[in-house]
């Protein structure tokens, strides 16, 4: 659907290889130029797997009143800590 307004959240998946992703990032923007805030989940499997997490980030995307989310595509390779 592409940029509806703020809030927006983006939401990036990490991992050491792009095939299994440990952790995953959540950037909020409130507003246009405000900073992100951000918040860092990480496990042991591919946190794509894990309902627990996957519910939270459903969760936080409705109680912030998200008009965008963005949804970075695949696994950014980095150290998900």
């Amino acid at each position: 659907m592409g940029f509806q307004g703020y809030p927006t959240i983006e939401i990036t998946y990490l991992g050491s290889n792009a095939s299994s992703a440990n952790g995953v990032l959540l950037e909020l923007i409130v507003e246009e130029g405000a900073p992100p805030q951000t918040e860092r989940f990480t496990t042991a499997s591919d946190i794509r797997e894990d309902e627990t997490i996957q519910s939270a980030i459903v969760k936080m995307i409705e109680r912030s009143g998200a008009q965008s989310v963005i949804l970075n595509e695949g696994v950014k390779l980095g150290d998900a800590d």
